[in-house]
């Protein structure tokens, strides 16, 4: 039985999002929704029919607002726009990401403030759970007056036009359509207006990046605490007392965290006396990086969450008599948390790296690159050259897209947020920190076998364990591309966070206990 949702009754949270976006829950709209959609729709057609020029409605869109539109070419003026404006170039954007758009401009526009139809809201929604999903290409929004040109090209399939996948297969909208026995939807005044304004493309990359970022962040932890279980690294710098003289949440979970993952290692407790005064940075400042990072992650999912539940289209219609042209539409309040984000996922992919190259250095009793026969063997020394790549690319991914403004529209739109570049960058920095960590895990997990018959902490343990099922110990070199492939999906499909989070709650040990605003919920 799937949960319930309902559009515009429900807030819709990260979580809420991808549940629909998967099918675990369904869409619906109640009475009070229905009411506000149709008290909407009926205030256009009032000013359709007495004749005043309302932006958007009856007059042309962006320079050409002063170009007044006759009664009987409005309903033509939605359907053109729809057209004129698909003028996305590049690959399509992830099945699931136009997905979320969909549930997204939904969410918007039955908060009853846009005019659109019923109809057009309920085919919408039948597109979401049907699994019906419209082909957008990935470039050609700025980011202001809308993610115009990928919400085109959304909101085409409604009257019949673009592509879609069904059923995996990507086909002609008109062919889908037709055998699904649906007709094209007729656009009202001001809809297709709606359906192209608003900020929906950028949301739905943010929504995407808070949960990889969030799966990220929880490996990173597991992650950095098994490099430094390898290198017999202290838990000292993770002690509460010193974090709450400095108490940034993030740095006070990722402490808390590490001090759990940390707990009962037997690793740890054989060389409390070793004499070591301090420990790299990249092992040492963990909460402090990672935390860093976390409270970046932290500002993006509150925003997000904010956008998620806002009406973004303009004009903004409250009543028959009162419509509002303002910049709802402007996509700079995602697009520079995104930028922070970007910044937030590279710097755990760069001191990742770092743990890397500590692991290789032959030092605190571990071999030279990880192998005891090395000069035939190169050990573990190529994978960090990838690490070392990929974090180089993320740094030049890392220029903030949201600090350019290139005018459109022969200046009428003069200012633009390019939020929609923050959101795909974001995702090209999560594909590679996503490998990075793959690296550290296998190189970690390499490590530790070295302090055998010693055992890390219970829920280190279970990490090993778990990449070990599909990773064994190298003895000597081999394809490590498949290693790094095999522990990049447990990675980057949650599996290694949930793993080991499912053998923290069978120890009752409570990694992320006070902290719930760090959640996807």
């Amino acid at each position: 039985m799937r949960t319930p949702f309902f559009y515009g009754t429900d807030a819709l949270s990260v979580e809420s999002a991808l549940s629909l976006a998967a099918g675990h829950s369904i869409g619906r709209l109640d009475e009070a929704a229905t009411r506000r959609v149709l008290q909407s729709q009926n205030d256009v057609q009032a000013i359709v029919r007495e004749g005043r020029t309302v932006y958007g409605i009856n007059t042309g869109f962006g320079i050409l607002a002063d170009t007044a539109i006759n009664e009987e070419d409005t309903r033509l003026l939605q359907h053109k726009i729809l057209q004129s404006h698909s003028v996305g170039v590049g690959d399509p954007i992830p099945a699931e990401v136009a997905k979320l758009m969909l549930i997204c401009k939904v969410q918007a526009l039955v908060q009853g403030f846009s005019g659109v139809q019923l109809s057009t809201l309920e085919r919408i929604i039948w597109h979401i759970e049907n699994d019906v999903i419209p082909v957008v290409p990935e470039k050609g929004s700025v980011g202001a007056s809308g993610d115009l040109a990928p919400l085109a090209h959304l909101c085409l399939p409604l009257i019949g036009l673009g592509e879609v996948y069904h059923k995996g297969v990507r086909k002609p909208s008109a062919e889908v359509l037709q055998a699904e026995g649906l007709e094209p939807i007729a656009l009202g005044p001001k809809e297709g207006l709606a359906l192209i304004n608003g900020t929906q493309f950028i949301l739905a990359f943010a929504l995407k990046g808070v949960q990889r970022l969030h799966n990220c962040l929880e490996a990173a932890d597991i992650i950095g605490a098994m490099s430094l279980e390898a290198l017999t690294g202290t838990k000292a710098p993770f002690d509460e007392r010193l974090h709450r003289l400095r108490p940034y949440a993030g740095n006070l979970l990722v402490a808390q965290r590490l001090r759990g993952l940390l707990g009962g290692s037997d690793i740890m407790q054989s060389h409390v006396d070793c004499g070591r005064v301090q420990d790299p940075y990249s092992l040492r400042c963990m909460p402090q990086v990672h935390g860093a990072s976390r409270n970046a992650w932290l500002h993006l999912k509150d925003l997000t969450t904010i956008e998620a539940n806002s009406v973004t289209d303009n004009p903004i219609v409250l009543g028959k008599d009162d419509t509002i042209s303002g910049g709802n539409f402007h996509g700079q309040p995602l697009a520079l948390p995104l930028d922070y984000a970007c910044f937030a996922a590279a710097e755990i992919g760069n001191i990742s790296d770092r743990r890397c190259y500590l692991l290789l250095e032959g030092k605190w009793g571990l071999p030279l690159l990880l192998m005891k026969n090395v000069g035939l063997n190169s050990g573990f020394m190529i994978p960090q050259y990838t690490t070392a790549a990929l974090v180089t690319e993320n740094k030049t991914l890392c220029f903030p897209a949201s600090a350019d403004s290139i005018p459109t529209s022969l200046g009428q739109e003069d200012h633009v947020s390019m939020g929609s570049i923050s959101g795909r960058k974001l995702g090209k920095v999560l594909d590679n920190l996503e490998y990075i960590l793959a690296i550290e895990l296998v190189s970690a997990a390499q490590a530790i076998e070295f302090r055998r018959p010693l055992k890390s902490s219970v829920l280190l343990e279970c990490a090993h364990d778990y990449l070990r099922r599909t990773v064994g110990f190298a003895e000597e070199d081999r394809i490590f591309a498949d290693d790094i492939q095999k522990a990049h999906r447990i990675v980057a499909d949650g599996s290694l966070v949930s793993h080991v989070n499912e053998c923290a709650r069978a120890q009752e040990v409570h990694l992320n206990k006070g902290f719930d605003n760090f959640t996807l919920k």
